[in-house]
């Protein structure tokens, strides 16, 4: 979710949903150690609660990375053991580690014994040929000797050479038998499915066998599905925003953010599928993508685009 998850589109997830995780993008260590701190780790409070995804292999770094982001406030810490890009292997961190569970075992003791956040791994269910139950099995128990509780499984296995990130979130087959058999086998590890999952019935099936379920793509492009999910999945009955709701409550955000600079298209970008399926919609969409990469564009954009809908 490079580029998705970022600060303003967590914000305005926020706003439909107040009681799912959410996860920033992945940083990597040598960004957070060597970069611009604030514009990488830095977040809304209404944003909790917060994890933040990293992406590195070295154990001193990693911990120095889980006492910055302790200090920050982020909730949890996740170690990045899923991604399949090339630009991540030649960095030996993302789905490449799946070769080296010790390492990723020391990886997570690192963090675990610097911090007091919990510390978990998302990963896939194998990599290349090595796809065997039995090598998940082994890996998910080395990792968890390390102190992980936590494992986020990406039902599919990733190709390290030949596919795409793209492809290799498509044409890899989704196995949640395998997620399903990685609970049975180890039922006081804390086990969350991610891949495919795309409304919430779909969501509250797997949550009948599983501890949770991550939902990365179709929560960007249809957001407004996670509407129900307070309800549905944490028992809170306040009333949910409307889609005109969410817009408004988004506005004085936006202007907060205009004022320190930030373009406009930066934050409605990441708007464009709130209407997804509603009467408008596509006017909408339109609307925003043609009118927010204006110089000086304000919220009068996001206003005019939303009376093309109807609730």
């Amino acid at each position: 979710m490079m580029e998705w998850t970022d600060r303003h589109f967590r914000y305005f997830v926020r706003l439909i949903s107040r009681r799912v995780l959410l996860y920033t993008e992945m940083v990597t260590t040598s960004a957070i150690l060597h970069g611009d701190r604030e514009r990488l780790l830095g977040y809304h409070a209404a944003e909790k609660p917060l994890a933040l995804q990293l992406g590195g292999s070295n154990p001193t770094e990693l911990a120095a990375c889980a006492r910055i982001a302790e200090a920050y406030g982020f909730d949890e810490i996740n170690l990045n053991v899923g991604c399949p890009s090339d630009r991540v292997q030649t960095g030996r961190f993302g789905a490449c580690l799946m070769a080296e569970p010790e390492l990723v075992a020391e990886c997570v003791a690192a963090m675990a014994g610097a911090v007091s956040l919990p510390v978990t791994v998302k990963t896939r269910i194998g990599i290349d040929d090595r796809d065997s139950y039995e090598e998940l099995a082994h890996f998910v128990e080395v990792v968890a000797s390390g102190g992980c509780r936590t494992f986020i499984i990406h039902a599919r296995k990733a190709w390290l050479k030949g596919l795409s990130p793209k492809e290799n979130r498509e044409i890899p087959p989704l196995r949640y038998d395998v997620v399903e058999r990685l609970k049975n086998d180890y039922p006081t590890l804390e086990i969350i499915l991610n891949g495919g999952v795309v409304d919430l019935d779909q969501a509250a099936r797997h949550l009948e066998r599983l501890d949770g379920v991550m939902i990365g793509r179709a929560a960007y492009h249809q957001p407004y599905l996670l509407a129900e999910a307070d309800r549905r999945f944490f028992g809170d009955d306040r009333p949910v925003r409307t889609r005109r709701q969410v817009v408004e409550a988004l506005l004085p955000y936006v202007e907060m953010e205009l004022r320190r600079g930030v373009r406009l298209q930066s934050i409605a970008r990441h708007i464009l599928g709130l209407y997804h399926g509603r009467p408008g919609g596509r006017a909408w969409r339109r609307h925003l993508s043609q009118y927010a990469t204006k110089p000086n564009a304000g919220t009068d954009v996001i206003l005019e685009a939303a009376r093309y809908c109807e609730e």
